[in-house]
């Protein structure tokens, strides 16, 4: 395959993967839960299946691997309820957010009373923290969109400036080339 159809496919790719996370943002959390579902999966059933083929051989003595056991049930549950967990996370970012926020906020607060003064521009990004712990409670699922929207639309851009590259500077930069020939090198 040629360099110029390879970056052509890879530029396409990258626009479509864009434009589907662009569109279905919703989609895109809950098969990322999945595969982390599956990522506990896997381990957790080599690890019961290692201890099961080990056993009908010999009988060792070794203990049954619950944190294998755990990390497949953790697995099959991320697999069968991601909505869930991403309703959970979210949450415990928003709350996570939102203590932060007034955390900084009292800090300020004390520190103003202990110097005599603080800027109120220092007031602005605990303030900030805090609202977006509020909205990320508020509308957590909205909230967990948003990185998958940016991640989509800058999958775009760069589908769309590396297509102008490669339609645009293909024709200047094969000009110039006619033919290589391979020098060897001289031996002393």
């Amino acid at each position: 395959m040629k360099l110029f159809s390879y970056s052509v496919m890879c530029s396409l790719c990258a626009l479509i993967m864009g434009i589907l996370l662009v569109m279905w943002p919703e989609a895109a959390v809950i098969y990322l839960v999945i595969t982390v579902g599956v990522l506990f999966l896997l381990p957790g059933l080599y690890g019961i299946f290692a201890y099961l083929a080990s056993r009908r051989g010999a009988e060792d003595g070794r203990a049954f691997p619950i944190v294998a056991l755990g990390s497949a049930l953790l697995g099959v549950w991320l697999i069968i309820m991601p909505a869930f967990f991403v309703s959970i996370l979210m949450y415990v970012l928003g709350a996570l957010l939102v203590l932060g926020g007034i955390g900084q906020l009292m800090n300020f607060i004390s520190a103003r009373k202990l110097t005599g003064s603080v800027p109120g521009i220092f007031y602005v990004v605990p303030v900030l923290v805090l609202l977006a712990g509020v909205l990320i409670l508020v509308n957590p699922f909205e909230a967990a969109k948003v990185p998958f929207i940016v991640l989509g639309v800058s999958s775009m851009v760069y589908g769309l400036t590396d297509l102008f590259r490669i339609i645009r500077y293909r024709r200047k930069s094969s000009k110039g080339i006619t033919d290589v020939e391979v020098i060897d090198e001289l031996k002393n």
